[in-house]
């Protein structure tokens, strides 16, 4: 009886629609968001002395949390 089973394929899974076409839509808008958000906020507060370190570290943590948060999407 347990060879039976063995025999049978299943099907492979689809993913559902929501998966497949809304959710890399939403994580897309999310992660483009967030990064210009802190990327422009980063520019606005600009300290004294920082020159075009600030922005940029700005940018980076903001790209290396979105790819952290929003990557296995």
């Amino acid at each position: 009886e347990a060879m039976m089973d063995m025999d049978i394929k299943s099907k492979p899974v689809q993913p559902h629609w929501y998966e497949r076409y809304v959710q890399p839509c939403v994580a897309e808008l999310l992660g483009s968001t967030l990064f210009i958000f802190i990327g422009c906020l980063s520019v606005v507060e600009d300290a004294e002395g920082t020159g075009r370190l600030q922005p940029a570290l700005a940018h980076g943590l903001a790209l290396g949390l979105t790819v952290a948060i929003l990557g296995d999407i």
